[in-house]
């Protein structure tokens, strides 16, 4: 799919609820599914990665349906599931692949787990390494991506893991095998990732211990969650109205987990003018309302590495706006960004560079030094933030930039294009 975006030609205004976050909306699915009794969502995304994981718990067995803007989730219990009838389709998915890698590495059946062309390069051996060592049997390809083929086993033992990664999906993955093994799972990691599963967790009735660890056997009883707007869909239009000259917006009901805030943080930093006010607890989830103004003051920073986790998903909307801030902007640590849908690194590179912006790619990062932005012709490769970025990059050119790859929008953000129109954006 190919979109026509910008110039903005006019201020960003009015005000925007982000839809609701999909970290926090693939773990309510999940976690409702194992739970015994009826779980009722509320706010949860309504994309193809969320309607991919709930697909999937269908064919294990759930009952799930909608009520109104709820969804209702007939939990039937940990032991409950079924096997499936032919190979689980994880979509694009990585988060649905994973998590549920851990939950079917314990089941008493077999189960295969495939995805789209993009998910079927992503490593799968960072999962599959603990699930192992839990007693799990599980094959992939020979480059340690997807297909997973899962052989069940129900006695899996529970292990103290220190993952060489910070990945909220790998220790999710363990901590969801783990309510099946026998004894305690804990997992530690080099810096804290998203930490949404533990916070859900004792929502759906199982402690955690020592803040990472559960007890194989833990129960889970239905739950009511409540899903915040989802941040990694907000820092759009955050760096869209810090950057385009007499924009205000204000950005309702945005998720500010303290693991995920670190797009605030560098805004901050950068010179917006950021406020963060009505303060609040949403579920187990701090939320908070977000004005955003500009000030034409933007600088270049380098990012500090710590900060690198809590806005992995955030960088390629960063980049953005270093393209456009006064001076060079940093960033290290983040070879994660090379595994994600795409290459995310590469993509936003060479799209910058065709635009006229002068960088400098590294294995784990990369310099950008801000300019003026022509517009012209990019590709998003298909993936959904490398995509929306440069949307929001054509808001700022000078002309119309032609985005392609843009199919994949819908797995995290399906009413992007309308919302960028309402706030006063240009696309088509």
């Amino acid at each position: 799919m190919i979109l026509q975006v910008g110039p903005a030609g006019s201020p960003l205004g009015g005000e925007l609820t982000p839809p609701g976050d999909k970290s926090i909306s693939h773990r309510a699915v999940i976690l409702a599914s194992l739970a015994v009794g009826q779980s009722r969502i509320e706010g949860l995304l309504e994309s193809e990665d969320v309607r991919t994981t709930a697909s999937a718990c269908r064919q294990l067995g759930m009952k799930i349906h909608a009520d109104g803007e709820a969804l209702l989730v007939d939990g039937i219990g940990a032991e409950g599931l079924c096997a499936p009838v032919g190979p689980l389709d994880m979509g694009n998915s990585g988060t649905a692949m994973r998590l549920l890698a851990g939950v079917l590495a314990a089941q008493p059946f077999s189960s295969e787990l495939i995805g789209d062309r993009s998910l079927s390069a992503r490593p799968m051996r960072r999962i599959v390494h603990p699930l192992c060592l839990m007693g799990a049997r599980i094959q992939t390809a020979d480059s340690g991506t997807p297909p997973l083929l899962i052989t069940g086993n129900p006695h899996l033992k529970g292990i103290n893991y220190a993952s060489p990664v910070a990945s909220a999906q790998v220790k999710s993955c363990v901590l969801l095998a783990g309510l099946y093994a026998q004894g305690e799972t804990s997992v530690c990691e080099p810096r804290k990732s998203r930490d949404h599963t533990e916070k859900m967790l004792p929502c759906f009735g199982v402690p955690l211990v020592d803040g990472c660890a559960v007890s194989g056997g833990s129960r889970l009883t239905a739950a009511h969650i409540r899903i915040p707007g989802d941040i990694s869909s907000a820092a759009f239009f955050m760096v869209a109205a810090t950057a385009l000259p007499d924009s205000s917006l204000t950005l309702n009901n945005v998720g500010l987990n303290d693991t995920r805030d670190g797009i605030i943080r560098v805004l901050q930093a950068m010179g917006a003018d950021l406020r963060v006010s009505n303060r609040r607890i949403y579920g187990e989830e701090a939320v908070g309302d977000i004005r955003i103004r500009y000030n034409g003051q933007l600088k270049g920073i380098d990012i500090p590495q710590q900060w690198i986790p809590s806005l992995i998903d955030e960088l390629p909307i960063i980049m953005v706006l270093a393209a456009v801030a006064d001076g060079i902007t940093r960033i290290r640590g983040a070879e994660e960004l090379r595994v994600k849908e795409s290459d995310r690194i590469s993509v936003m590179a060479r799209g910058l560079e065709s635009l006229g912006v002068r960088l400098t790619q590294y294995r784990d990062g990369i310099d950008i030094e801000g300019s003026a932005i022509r517009g012209g012709n990019v590709d998003g490769a298909g993936d959904h933030r490398c995509a929306m970025s440069f949307c929001i990059l054509g808001q700022l050119a000078d002309s119309d930039l032609e985005v392609k790859g843009c199919g994949n929008i819908a797995t995290s953000y399906p009413g992007f294009a309308h919302d960028l129109k309402t706030v006063g954006g240009r696309i088509t």
